[in-house]
């Protein structure tokens, strides 16, 4: 079973490896981690105007470019005012190699 199976049907977020944020309902994946979501959004977080949210609808993430996939705290996201929200873009993840 995938640590992702728990996560089908709720909202989540997803961090990918060029450091950009989207959030949405996990409809689904497979085993190379490519990750379909449902009412996607991507929030654009900036350090001198107001988190952009864009809305992506259905949309597909390729699982090479997954770094983090988590679930989100509906109280604690709604408790945040994203347009006030400003910060330094992530940086790029960096794969270790052996």
């Amino acid at each position: 079973m995938s640590a992702l199976a728990p996560y089908v049907g709720k909202a989540v977020v997803v961090i990918t490896s060029d450091g950009r944020l989207f959030t949405g309902i996990l409809q689904g994946y497979d085993q190379t981690t490519n990750i379909i979501l449902e009412s996607a959004k991507e929030r654009v977080i900036t350090p001198d105007a107001p988190t952009e949210v864009l809305d992506l609808g259905l949309y597909l993430l390729r699982g090479e470019s997954v770094a983090l996939c988590g679930l989100v705290d509906d109280e604690i996201d709604s408790q945040i005012e994203w347009d006030k929200v400003r910060g330094l873009r992530l940086g790029e993840t960096k794969k270790l190699g052996r």
